[in-house]
């Protein structure tokens, strides 16, 4: 388990296929992830039980609060490369009354922590659609800074929006 201030982060278990089939379901919190679609409980559950163990290219936690233990989102570093050392990762809060409250900032530095920490990573990095402000507020809290523009990467509701890569270096995180 890693833990933080506000958050808790620990692998992922079967029982909660639920609360993801819920956040998968739900418009709003999907809005700007890459991987909007629809997914039923028996395919998620089926997911979950045959979701391989956390290894050093790719890690999945999700995010439970500290205190009450409630399972609200998940974060997940992929793609880790341990000659270049750096990876990606991807974060995201399902549970909508949790928003702007730090704890997807919380996560974000703590998992940030132990890649640089643990997996002795040199950078991370992300992207995130330009509209999406209150997500790139909170990343540039712990350090991530822009490092270039997709543009029109991305397309939601009829419109081509761009996409911002945003990095941050081991001795950047704060």
């Amino acid at each position: 388990m890693l833990t933080g201030e506000l958050v808790r982060l620990r692998p992922a278990e079967p029982e909660d296929a639920e609360a993801f089939y819920r956040w998968h379901n739900d418009e709003e919190v999907m809005r700007w992830l890459q991987s909007y679609f629809h997914q039923s409980l028996a395919g998620l559950r089926k997911l979950f039980a045959e979701r391989q163990e956390n290894s050093f290219e790719k890690v999945t936690l999700c995010i439970e609060t500290l205190e009450e233990r409630k399972l609200i989102g998940v974060v997940a570093m992929r793609e880790a490369d341990p000659i270049n050392r750096r990876a990606k990762v991807d974060i995201y809060i399902g549970e909508r009354e949790y928003w702007g409250g730090g704890y997807g900032t919380d996560a974000l530095r703590r998992v940030c922590r132990y890649g640089f920490e643990t997996l002795q990573l040199h950078s991370i990095e992300l992207t995130v659609v330009e509209e999406n402000e209150r997500a790139i507020r909170s990343y540039e809290k712990i350090g991530f800074q822009v490092d270039g523009r997709l543009r029109q990467a991305f397309f939601r509701d009829g419109k081509w929006y761009d996409e911002l890569l945003m990095c941050v270096l081991a001795d950047e995180l704060s």
